[in-house]
């Protein structure tokens, strides 16, 4: 199980809380084919071209723990230099292996060791995988100072840049075909550990007569980036699980979260959380939920030193995503998590780093109304009268609440309106009335003139929320009788015709609002046949 962050609201703090977090959050299930391991013999392995020396290492390496393998510097870069060989001539250019990768339980030892001759590339696959693992595990427990550190081993004495020898891990990532996930998801972790050394941010002991050119890994963590968006693009819940891990571990260095932003990151992150909470087949589990919106909690630090991030969670819907996670409260470790993301983008700030001068200023109040239009105050309300035991959930409620109704206070009806229809939360209430419309219909041109909100309102009757429909249907109605020509231009923005379609539609509340919109969208004086 995942051990949540303990979320404090101060910045350096907050980064040691990611750091531990997710150093405790990621540990590799094992390979299907762990118990034939043991039964690897090096010397018929022709294909994997190694030196006597080599196989002599990797023997040595197998009857000896492991930290005693990595207790001097050098022998533990020739140890991993062979490891990294071993992967890169057991796993082809030939995609998967032929039966290993296909496996999704662990065999027992007689079925295990069988597979060593059916698929012996497939077994060393994973054992090269399984090992790289384990150095990296127990490299990155080294105590700060000690000689042997991710930086000795992974980067080169001379010039500080990454070993070549990376590069199979990138390879695995790609295997095309069905994959393998265990290898998969082995290759991106180490991977990601690995590159994480080389950013600026990372403090890592290094010994001070040689410095890590972090130039060597921009490309590679820009490559294995692109590699968790293209998963995260997919929808089923398999490929989250290949990158949940590695992207729990990447969130803990700055460079990594920036550009995981810049390549679209929150977006991903924003749907996974939305299907999820509509628990269709393909959705998250909750632990992956935990994991994603960890995710976006850790990006969410980066708002106030990035206009560019606060721009994306602003575009990318995220708090819908979150507000729908908080009221759909799968588990309290999630709501936890949800919430304090929602508290550090409700009180981020644009001092740092403000927005050109030719674009609106994103900041807290901008996600504060974003809260309030998708009903977070509601939400709030009814949370607070329940019993927590966590502390940080009932200080976050605290003070979300208190900043969810200081900036409601200051909101005009329309404000509110405009933050409903924005978020798409339609919900029946003094904004769905007559009276509202009557006061309130100058303010539908917009600024710019274009008729903005109607357009929102057009798009919204076609949402897969029936109730959302029927409401986007009833304003269209009031919008064309309270607006001088409003017939005109409902039509031209094509209203008409989209709730033309609703008018047989099954739910009878929703036929009734269609049917309505369209007899105000025909007749020139409706209040005459009213």
């Amino acid at each position: 199980t995942l051990i949540a962050p303990i979320v404090h609201h101060h910045h350096h703090v907050v980064e040691d809380s990611i750091i531990t977090t997710t150093e405790t959050m990621s540990n590799l299930p094992p390979s299907p084919v762990t118990h034939a391991f043991d039964g690897i013999q090096w010397d018929p392995m022709q294909k994997l071209r190694l030196s006597n020396s080599e196989k002599h290492m990797l023997r040595s390496a197998a009857s000896n723990p492991i930290d005693y393998t990595l207790s001097n510097p050098k022998e533990s870069v020739a140890y991993v230099k062979v490891v990294l060989k071993v992967l890169a001539e057991s796993s082809g250019a030939s995609g998967p292996s032929s039966k290993v990768s296909h496996l999704k339980s662990t065999l027992p030892e007689d079925a295990a060791l069988q597979m060593l001759y059916t698929d012996p590339m497939g077994v060393v696959t994973h054992y090269a995988i399984t090992k790289l693992y384990d150095i990296i595990v127990c490299l990155k427990d080294n105590k700060r100072g000690s000689r042997v550190t991710m930086g000795s081993t992974f980067f080169n004495k001379m010039d500080g840049n990454l070993i070549d020898e990376w590069r199979p891990l990138l390879r695995v990532l790609h295997l095309g075909g069905s994959g393998d996930a265990f290898a998969q998801r082995g290759a991106a972790y180490c991977l990601a550990h690995i590159l994480m050394t080389g950013c600026p941010s990372q403090p890592f002991a290094i010994d001070r007569s040689y410095r890590i050119n972090h130039s060597s890994v921009e490309e590679p963590l820009q490559a294995l980036i692109s590699w968790i968006t293209s998963q995260l693009q997919s929808s089923g819940s398999s490929s989250l699980s290949l990158v949940t891990p590695t992207l729990t571990g990447l969130m803990s260095c700055p460079e990594a979260r920036m550009a995981f932003s810049n390549s679209g990151g929150i977006g991903y992150l924003s749907r996974h959380l939305r299907n999820g909470t509509k628990g269709t087949k393909n959705s998250a589990s909750v632990q992956q939920l935990y994991e994603l919106s960890f995710c976006v909690w850790a990006l969410t630090y980066e708002c106030n030193s990035s206009a560019s991030i606060r721009a994306t969670f602003a575009r990318d819907n995220a708090v819908h995503s979150l507000v729908d996670l908080v009221s759909s409260a799968p588990r309290e470790k999630v709501v936890r998590v949800a919430l304090s993301a929602l508290r550090s983008l409700a009180q981020c700030n644009s001092d740092v780093s403000p927005m050109p001068s030719s674009k609106k200023e994103v900041n807290g109040s901008t996600f504060l109304n974003e809260m309030i239009g998708c009903g977070l105050i509601k939400y709030v309300d009814q949370m607070k009268e329940r019993q927590w035991t966590d502390p940080d959930i009932v200080e976050d409620l605290d003070v979300l609440h208190k900043l969810l109704h200081d900036n409601f206070k200051e909101m005009s009806r329309w404000d509110v309106y405009l933050a409903e229809v924005q978020s798409g939360s339609l919900e029946w209430g003094f904004l769905h009335t007559e009276k509202f419309f009557k006061e309130n219909a100058k303010n539908f041109e917009g600024p710019d003139g274009d008729f903005f909100v109607v357009k929102l309102l057009v798009a919204l009757t076609t949402s897969n929320d029936e109730e959302v429909q029927a409401i986007a249907c009833y304003d269209i109605g009031e919008f064309v009788r309270h607006y001088p020509n409003g017939r005109a231009i409902a039509r031209s923005l094509g209203a008409k015709d989209i709730v033309m379609k609703l008018v047989d539609h099954p739910n009878k509340e929703l036929q009734r609002h269609a049917l309505t919109a369209v007899s105000k969208m025909m007749v020139q004086n409706w209040a005459a046949v009213h």
